[in-house]
């Protein structure tokens, strides 16, 4: 239910209509990646279970990766490869991010964001900012939410809208 609710916010559709991010497959991933970060790195802060309940949203999201290759028709021999791609993706994403929300430069999240969301290319003006604002947002929610619900599998997003404003 966790890895759920990371995806039911990755698929908020003001990140594509009015944030920039590119409504492809590559863009929906970085989102996915994006708010499962959050949450995973959320759950690394606590004394265990949080760190086994990370683990456990880590292997909802790469067995529902697997899965989707696989029904998108990529074959059996290459689906693995690419599960490892996705992999190092999302870790190399999880620790950027966690590094840009820790750092003392406010422009260290959005240089992340370009990097990871738009790889490198310049996004719409203003959308590096509202989506770093967003970030900040719902790290700040998922922080805020008390371990026993996330324990119980339920975690809440803010609406991109909310926390993009």
């Amino acid at each position: 239910m966790l890895y759920s609710a990371a995806v039911a916010a990755a698929r908020d559709p003001l990140l594509y209509e009015s944030l920039g991010v590119a409504d492809t497959l590559d863009g929906r991933f970085d989102m996915v990646c994006l708010h499962a970060a959050l949450l995973v790195l959320r759950l690394q802060r606590e004394h265990e279970p949080g760190p086994s309940l990370a683990q456990a949203v880590f292997d909802a999201m790469f067995s529902d990766m697997d899965v989707t290759l696989r029904e998108m028709g990529v074959g059996d021999l290459s689906v693995g490869r690419r599960v490892r791609a996705m992999w190092e993706a999302f870790n190399g994403r999880a620790h950027a991010y966690d590094a840009a929300l820790s750092a003392a430069d406010p422009l260290a999240l959005q240089a992340a964001l370009v990097r990871n969301v738009w790889r490198g290319t310049a996004p719409p003006e203003g959308c590096a900012a509202r989506l770093a604002r967003l970030v900040r947002a719902q790290a700040t929610a998922l922080g805020g939410q008390a371990f026993a619900a996330l324990s119980a599998g339920e975690a809440r997003f803010l609406a991109a809208e909310e926390a993009a404003a």
